[in-house]
């Protein structure tokens, strides 16, 4: 089962060997996707050469045995050795299982109130802050690409584009309903009330992705509402763009000018795009957006935010954490770490 490490290995080598090659440097394509090539190898290999290690220091350990000198050290060693083991295999076979093509994009998140009215965008505003911190702790580049605010400081409506290797592979997780039990700031009576929110995370999609004819779209410009300053609201710079054969709609409203809104806009209707394909090509495809994101009904969820008791519940791997204000602030590691695991252990169970 481990055979392919040894040509991981080889591979390794060989791009090592390549990259200072003066006709792969001036070659800058080239050179870039041998890097990327070169660092997606490097955690599997770091493993298989752990486990080699750990290998040659049991057969050492049994071979001192026979010492009797030597067999108490010995048996410590193993001790100490064969417990490791185990747990290196099975970090392997992980490390084997096929990887989602997308984990590296970017991701395009689209966060909308569902129901519960103002609260419900009072929470989808939340969230948005909350998907922003979790970004900012690792590094990733948050950039707007279009907002529907409400006049209470919720939004209806907000898309946005988190950026940095990696991004897809956290952030997948969270397509769905998010379903918030508080005490509305609405609420004159302080009667606890159920809202939800909808989130949709898609990958990015690259030019050679998603083949758009021109002729296909009808591109809208208006004038951009909501904070912006003066600029935004008197110029036409906003853009929508409808995809007329789906019916698909993209707009951004975030950039100065017109011709940068557009090729934002472009960028989100590419990633709307490519999922409709993936579900058309695939029904089962796990990362599906209209099976995630579902109608933002209270019974459709797959987080409930509690602030009375404090706590957050994953109902898909029925994990709860009393920590909901360090979640709220961006710290979801814990939540996606456990589900990354399931998803680990899923794969793992259909090979056996």
């Amino acid at each position: 089962m481990f055979d392919k490490f040894e040509w991981i290995a080889s591979r390794y080598e060989e791009l090592s060997e390549a990259i200072v090659q003066p006709e792969v440097i001036a070659d800058t394509a080239k050179y870039q996707a041998y890097l990327k090539e070169r660092a997606n190898l490097e955690p599997q290999l770091d493993a298989w050469r752990r486990y080699q290690s750990l290998l040659d220091g049991i057969a050492q350990a049994q071979e001192m045995l026979a010492d009797p000198d030597l067999a108490g050290m010995a048996r410590e060693e193993l001790d100490a050795l064969l417990p490791q083991k185990p747990l290196l295999e099975q970090e392997l076979r992980i490390l084997l299982l096929p990887r989602d093509p997308d984990d590296d994009h970017n991701v395009i998140i689209e966060v909308r109130g569902g129901a519960g009215g103002e609260e419900s965008c009072l929470f989808a505003a939340d969230l948005v802050r909350m998907y922003s911190r979790y970004a900012e702790r690792h590094g990733f580049r948050v950039e707007p690409v279009y907002t529907q605010d409400t006049e209470l400081g919720g939004v209806k409506e907000c898309v946005f584009s988190i950026v940095g290797s990696g991004a897809f592979a956290r952030m997948k997780f969270e397509s769905g309903v998010h379903r918030v039990q508080r005490i509305p700031v609405t609420e004159a009576n302080g009667k606890r009330q159920t809202s939800t929110c909808t989130v949709a995370v898609l990958p990015e999609a690259d030019e050679v992705d998603i083949d758009i004819d021109p002729k296909d779209l009808r591109i809208d410009t208006y004038r951009a509402s909501g904070h912006g300053g003066q600029h935004i609201n008197k110029t036409d710079s906003a853009v929508r763009i409808t995809h007329l054969p789906t019916g698909t709609v993209a707009a951004c409203q975030s950039e100065r000018s017109q011709i940068q809104n557009r090729a934002r806009a472009m960028q989100v209707l590419r990633a709307q795009l490519m999922a409709q394909k993936r579900e058309a090509a695939d029904a089962a495809y796990a990362e599906n957006r209209r099976v995630q994101v579902g109608t933002g009904d209270r019974s459709e969820r797959i987080r409930t935010y509690n602030f009375h008791e404090g706590r957050v519940t994953d109902h898909r791997i029925g994990l709860t954490l009393y920590a909901i204000n360090d979640i709220m602030d961006g710290d979801l590691d814990e939540i996606i770490d456990a589900l990354k695991a399931e998803e680990q252990a899923a794969k793992l169970r259909s090979l056996t």
